[in-house]
């Protein structure tokens, strides 16, 4: 039986400051994807970082989506 969907989405851009998440300009933001999984996720996430990993001011994120639609549903 597959696992069970949990909306995840992954965006980065340059921000303002390293340590916090202000970006620098909102319309420039990259939308990486949108995945059925936190395993699939990390690993967009951890590509998007990587290609950028010369620029300290580049920073990407993952979303868990399923927690903001359903707040009561849980990682499995």
């Amino acid at each position: 039986m597959p696992d069970k969907e949990l909306l995840h989405m992954v965006f980065g851009g340059r921000v303002k400051d390293p340590r916090g998440l202000e970006f620098e300009d909102l319309g420039a933001v990259e939308f990486v994807g949108m995945y059925a999984n936190y395993k699939e996720a990390e690993q967009a996430w951890r590509a998007a970082s990587q290609a950028h990993v010369d620029d300290a001011m580049r920073k990407y994120v993952v979303v868990h989506l399923h927690r903001l639609i359903d707040p009561e549903q849980e990682e499995e």
